[in-house]
């Protein structure tokens, strides 16, 4: 395959894949938040924000998984079987949530999200095809042009969800039922047939063995798991509440927020365009500056009005984006040839997916007295992420002389 097209083919996929994933976020708020009763908010009698933390948990939970397990099984069978089942397969969970959301089963909704989520776990195989590949600059430049097909699905995820939900709340479902079967087409007409598998194991003691948390048995992945999930519990702490946020100080409806989300990620799209070009310097030194910058954002965020702060929710993408465009290069780099780049980019992935729950569990608490509190303790996170990287730094370039 040309390398255009394989860059082509994965960013199409991570574009079509996060489209389905974005969907919900505009939708559920209101949902849990806006005072209405429905059969989803009063589940248990319990609260509706914290049934709302609840909602965003589960599906988390199924990409840890899936991300921890789906880049592995994709370097022991092969990145075409792996994409392909997981796309029919989560076009099948955003069905059964349309149902879900049809007869008010907030039960079925967790089953629903939580095996979409399962399923959604191949960012990391797609970071793999081009991590495989792909070397030096051009490599760096195409994880970047693929994180922003992933920004581009946040953006696109939301605005058909405001622009489909007049004609009912189930409509952006089987928009994202569409997207993952096209997605199913693409990996079937673009990916070469792989060579057939000759492992004689089970998938599920592939699974079991080589799953991406493996790797932090190794103390240098360790210690950089540590600090990516210290800023990415910043960043998704930041995302999961800021549509909350949304509805609170400017009382915003799902349109607004779908409106605020496409903004945001247009910037953060139009920033990847220059975020992947090379640079003088240590990777994970610059990477450190822009982890503060996103701290400081996410604070400005939680001490602002409305206007202040749905421009801290535009800007936010910027330093993200070039973050993001550093550290899964750095990894593929540092770490992929000696453990597999769909174990390394699994990992990543079970990185973000770890701290959304995380965030989602500890935000539904403390959302509950102040939805303020979680995006300071975002930015918290984000900041010591930060200045731990440098010492983090110094510890390899130790180790590396002696």
């Amino acid at each position: 395959m040309k390398t255009s097209l394989l860059i082509f083919s994965a960013c199409l996929l991570a574009l079509l894949s996060t489209i389905g994933a974005a969907l919900p976020y505009p939708i559920l708020p209101p949902l849990f938040a806006a005072g209405a009763t429905n059969g989803l908010n009063t589940f248990l009698n319990l609260p509706p924000k914290l049934l709302f933390g609840l909602a965003l948990t589960i599906n988390p939970i199924g990409l840890l998984i899936g991300s921890a397990l789906l880049g592995p099984m994709s370097d022991r069978y092969g990145r075409r079987p792996v994409l392909l089942i997981t796309a029919v397969g989560a076009a099948i969970g955003h069905a059964v949530t349309a149902g879900a959301l049809l007869i008010e089963s907030y039960p079925l909704f967790i089953v629903a999200r939580f095996a979409t989520g399962l399923l959604e776990g191949s960012g990391s195989v797609a970071r793999a095809l081009l991590a495989d590949r792909l070397e030096g600059d051009l490599r760096r430049k195409a994880l970047s042009w693929l994180n922003g097909a992933f920004y581009m699905g946040w953006l696109a995820g939301p605005l058909l969800a405001g622009a489909t939900l007049q004609f009912g709340i189930t409509t952006p479902f089987w928009v994202a039922v569409t997207a993952l079967l096209i997605v199913a087409a693409l990996v079937a007409v673009t990916l070469p047939r792989e060579a057939p598998s000759n492992a004689t194991t089970s998938w599920w003691q592939v699974a079991r063995d080589r799953h991406a948390l493996n790797l932090l048995r190794e103390p240098d992945l360790r210690g950089l798991f540590i600090i990516t999930l210290a800023y990415t519990c910043g960043v998704t702490g930041f995302y999961e509440f800021y549509p909350l946020w949304l509805v609170e100080v400017p009382g915003y409806g799902a349109q607004g927020i779908a409106w605020t989300t496409a903004a945001m990620c247009a910037v953060m799209t139009a920033t990847t365009i220059v975020a992947g070009r090379p640079f003088k310097g240590e990777p994970l030194l610059r990477a450190r500056l822009y982890a503060f910058a996103v701290a400081a954002i996410i604070a400005a965020l939680a001490a602002s009005n409305a206007t202040l702060g749905i421009l801290c929710i535009v800007l936010y993408g910027i330093p993200h984006s070039f973050y993001n465009a550093i550290v899964p290069n750095y990894c593929a780099e540092r770490f992929g040839a000696a453990h597999g780049q769909g174990a390394v980019m699994g990992l990543i992935s079970t990185t973000f997916c770890l701290a959304n729950i995380l965030m989602a569990l500890v935000g539904a608490v403390l959302t509950l007295i102040d939805t303020r509190l979680i995006l300071l303790l975002g930015a918290a996170l984000t900041a010591w992420s930060a200045w731990r990287m440098q010492s983090w730094h110094r510890s390899m370039q130790t180790e590396a002389l002696a």
